[in-house]
């Protein structure tokens, strides 16, 4: 396991470049978010989704959501609907996940949906833009607390993943909303730090 740091830009740029390799080949993240630490892989790798899923002890059929650095990511793996385009554009970046139907099927994904984001955290939209969507599932076990700086997630893990991107302690706080958009009207699932009816939410 290798650990990097990730605060400075110059460190950003660097850790990006392996990270890069780290997930060409399957490999697993530790990262930061505005909120905690998450695991980031591959979406559509089956190796790198079953690693996260065994290093949380937590069931492949349950999903993962996964991060994207801006809209033409989003859209290149979910179908979003004119209904709810004009919100999720002044919401997002932010702390609000919402399930939309899959463009293509993935190992992410869950019963032809996907969860997906835009999040709220410069450098790991950073990251993003240079290695592609990845998984953003909190790196903790399955039902257990998250974990707002580095060692506490990696000694909560059954393993380790292959990188650590360390930027010292998350904000912490509430998940994010998670709000299922495959209907007709919205259905918050989970209400985080980001409320779906907030106008203008704190980003």
């Amino acid at each position: 396991m290798r650990r990097l740091p990730f605060s400075r830009n110059e460190e950003i740029a660097e850790a990006s470049r392996t990270a890069a390799e780290v997930i060409g080949a399957g490999g697993v993240l530790l990262l930061p978010t505005e909120s905690f630490y998450g695991l980031g892989t591959d979406p559509s790798r089956v190796d790198g989704v079953m690693m996260v899923c065994a290093l949380k002890n937590r069931r492949l059929d349950l999903g993962l959501p996964v991060l994207c650095a801006d809209w033409a990511q989003v859209e290149s793996l979910v179908v979003v609907p004119e209904r709810f385009r004009v919100k999720l554009s002044r919401l997002w970046p932010a702390a609000v996940t919402v399930v939309l139907p899959e463009k293509k099927p993935l190992p992410a994904g869950r019963a032809g949906t996907l969860a997906v984001r835009i999040p709220a955290h410069g450098a790991l939209r950073a990251l993003l833009y240079r290695v592609g969507p990845l998984t953003g599932t909190s790196a903790n076990r399955h039902d257990g607390p998250p974990c707002t700086c580095a060692d506490d997630a990696l000694e909560s893990l059954r393993g380790a993943p292959d990188l650590v991107l360390d930027a010292g302690p998350t904000g912490g706080g509430l998940p994010s909303t998670l709000v299922d958009l495959t209907g007709d009207d919205a259905e918050i699932l989970r209400l985080g730090s980001c409320g779906w009816e907030d106008p203008d939410p704190e980003i």
